[in-house]
């Protein structure tokens, strides 16, 4: 049970509407699902979390409800809430694959949708540097990681990357990652990436292809990612879903805003 500020006499939400304390629980009890925190994968019962939250019977069930809702726990007769929603975290503060850091928690799977030569969009075209009617190349993929969906990937990249990559295959495509087709396969090392993520509502075709009920909430992430030598090299647009995936970084406040950190790939 958390203790009253110290010269206040109020307990821990006291004052606000039961909702609003149903959020506070559920927001402290996501963050420790997500994290892994009950061994096992089952929730304490409810009078354990009462007397953690020093709160009523109704706010906690109300907060296992807002949980449910998001598909991270389930009620299981005999058990308890356990947790159903398997999550994935990404470091945010390394430039690596998304493959990369997901090969630790399963078989990473990418299906190839897409992959050949476009006119790509103006917009497209003056990030990556290329002259007025001059070609990218366009991969597009899905991502799975046990068999569930987890992002939907759409790169143009600059023919001197992207070219030798589709020569290598559908199979190559299929089996590794873009960052490391680039360096291994081609032999161009990485340097530095820009990074944007917002959280958007998915249209009902990207909710489709990820096998997302419709209305759900995606990682929308713009990335820009560089050469050694400062030429860039790939504009990456990702959809990653939103229950499935957290971007995570240490963040030292003695070291300023000097780089931006990098995201998934």
């Amino acid at each position: 049970m958390h203790d009253p500020i110290p010269g206040h006499g109020a307990a821990w939400g006291e004052g606000l509407t039961r909702a609003d304390r149903a959020r506070r629980v559920a927001q402290v009890l996501r963050g420790q699902v997500l994290h892994g925190a009950f061994p096992g994968g089952v929730l304490p019962d409810e009078r354990a979390l009462i007397a953690e939250f020093g709160a009523t019977r109704n706010t906690v069930r109300e907060a296992l409800g807002l949980l449910r809702d998001e598909g991270l726990v389930e009620r299981r007769r005999g058990v308890g809430t356990v947790v159903v929603g398997r999550t994935y975290r990404h470091p945010l503060g390394e430039l690596s694959g998304l493959a990369e850091v997901l090969q630790r928690h399963g078989t990473v799977v990418n299906e190839v949708r897409e992959a050949g030569t476009v006119r790509p969009p103006g917009a497209v075209a003056r990030r990556l540097g290329l002259a007025e009617g001059e070609p990218a190349v366009y991969l597009e993929r899905l991502r799975r990681v046990d068999g569930t969906p987890l992002s939907l990937d759409c790169t143009y990249l600059i023919p001197e990357v992207g070219e030798p990559l589709l020569a290598r295959g559908r199979g190559a495509l299929e089996g590794q990652d873009v960052f490391d087709l680039i360096e291994r396969g081609v032999g161009l090392p990485l340097g530095r990436a820009e990074v944007a993520v917002q959280a958007v509502v998915a249209d009902p075709a990207t909710c489709a292809v990820l096998a997302m009920p419709e209305g759900g909430a995606v990682l929308a992430v713009e990335r820009l990612t560089r050469l050694a030598d400062g030429r860039p090299a790939d504009l990456e647009f990702i959809h990653l879903r939103g229950d499935r995936l957290t971007l995570h970084a240490t963040l030292d406040r003695a070291r300023g805003t000097g780089t931006a950190p990098s995201g998934p790939a």
